[in-house]
């Protein structure tokens, strides 16, 4: 359990895979966010909901993320986007956790829910290109 004032302590890095890269349509989310650059995460693999895509802690040949700076107010519009529940994670649709990347730990949003019958993307990143 992370409010946004104690998480941003322990990282003030998020890591994002989906609606929130640029050119993306939630990207606006970010406005005041540092982009801080591009990694590769081996052990996530995204699965293709349609209108978005949802992480799972799975290995992979390597999903795209953006990396940015965020506040903790910026976190916060984050939680509520992704329907993270500080006080019950498991609860809502994405938990967020700590994750390893290049540039440091990161916040990353993992979801919560069953993915039975969506498309695995185990490598690059969404929406998938062929």
């Amino acid at each position: 359990m992370h409010s946004p004032a104690l998480a941003i302590r322990r990282t003030p890095l998020v890591a994002v895979y989906g609606t929130l890269k640029r050119g993306l349509r939630n990207h606006h989310w970010l406005t005041d966010a540092e982009f801080i650059g591009a990694d590769t995460l081996r052990d996530v693999t995204l699965y293709d909901l349609g209108h978005c895509p949802g992480a799972k802690a799975e290995p992979s040949h390597g999903i795209d993320v953006e990396l940015y700076r965020v506040d903790a107010q910026g976190l916060r519009d984050l939680d509520q986007l992704e329907d993270y529940r500080v006080r019950a994670p498991h609860n809502g649709t994405y938990d967020r956790i700590i994750h390893r990347t290049t540039f440091g730990p990161a916040w990353l949003y993992l979801y919560n829910l069953d993915v039975t019958g969506c498309p695995a993307i185990r490598t690059g990143g969404w929406p998938s290109t062929p």
